[in-house]
């Protein structure tokens, strides 16, 4: 990025926040690990849209699977013994969740009922699933990441059909992290967190994966990218956690504008929603905070709403 001039800004607003009934800080073995052994009342990830309008987001530490309506009002679904992170819903209403501890899980939304879905490969634990996206075929595609990094190069990407074959596209990433896929499902872009880069991954009919490629090269930090969305023209938005910020990259990642976080720094996962689809909402894990901001262009249709 460092080859182009800074982009536009835009700003966005708080939405709502995490309300203080929900909110009670306190170590836990997630948050020792991964924030530092900070107290903490939540993490947010996970945001994801119904066709009622309605947002949910995940919260890692404490299980938690939140509802919140058009006016900000927070409900929660459900609570389990689970480290949930993406959530996405499927054409038929049914929700998946990634979930780091329990692998893939599904939540009945009517009854707040969380199942086992997916809890393992090859009889192995997974390393800790991280996030997913519906293709446009039924294909489910979700990232395996774990603690792996520019140390330990081994996260992986998984595809599971229809049919329910499940395949390993790739087991050579260092942090995987969020992924989409395009509309005609020709390739996936995933973030690859601790290199601090999207990669390319060509998708072909004979199920082969070759020429994977870094599609973009963020300039660094102290984490990365990590959610990850398209907008209706193609363009990339990247959740930059750690630098507060959402990158919009066009189909030949130049950079296009910059959307700044106005609460924290840890812009960890977004969604488009709202009026005409054109509202991006991002998770602000450090403050618990839900963040909104307008885009150029509406984005990219998901399954849930096909």
């Amino acid at each position: 990025m460092s080859f182009f001039a800074p982009p536009p800004q835009l700003d966005t607003s708080i939405f709502t926040r995490l309300p203080d009934r929900f909110r009670n800080p306190k170590r836990n073995s997630w948050a020792d690990t991964n924030r530092g052994g900070r107290p903490i009342d939540s993490f947010l990830e996970g945001p994801s849209f119904d066709r009622q309008g309605r947002l949910y987001v995940t919260d890692i530490p404490y299980g938690r699977i939140f509802r919140i309506d058009e006016a900000g009002e927070w409900e929660l679904v459900t609570e389990y013994d689970g480290w949930p992170n993406g959530l996405k819903i499927r054409r038929d209403g049914q929700i998946f969740i990634t979930d780091y501890k329990r692998g893939l899980m599904q939540l009945d939304p009517e009854t707040g009922t969380v199942t086992p879905f997916l809890e393992t490969v090859g009889s192995e634990g997974f390393k800790g699933v991280n996030d997913l996206v519906f293709g446009r075929s039924g294909n489910l595609y979700f990232t395996d990441q774990g603690q792996t990094g520019m140390h330990d190069p081994t996260g992986r990407v998984y595809r599971l059909s229809p049919d329910g074959r499940l395949s390993c596209l790739l087991d050579t990433i260092p942090s995987p992290n969020g992924i989409v896929v395009d509309e005609a499902e020709t390739h996936l872009l995933v973030a690859v967190t601790r290199a601090n880069q999207i990669w390319r991954v060509p998708l072909h009919a004979s199920g082969l994966v070759t020429k994977v490629g870094i599609f973009a090269h963020l300039h660094g930090g102290p984490a990365g990218p990590d959610g990850l969305a398209l907008d209706a023209q193609g363009c990339l938005l990247v959740a930059h956690t750690g630098f507060g910020s959402i990158w919009r990259l066009s189909p030949f990642a130049e950079p296009l504008q910059r959307i700044v976080s106005c609460a924290g720094r840890s812009t960890t996962n977004l969604a488009f929603g709202g009026a005409e689809n054109r509202h991006l909402y991002i998770t602000d894990s450090e403050t618990g905070s839900i963040l909104r901001a307008e885009c150029p262009a509406p984005g990219l249709l998901m399954d849930s709403h096909i």
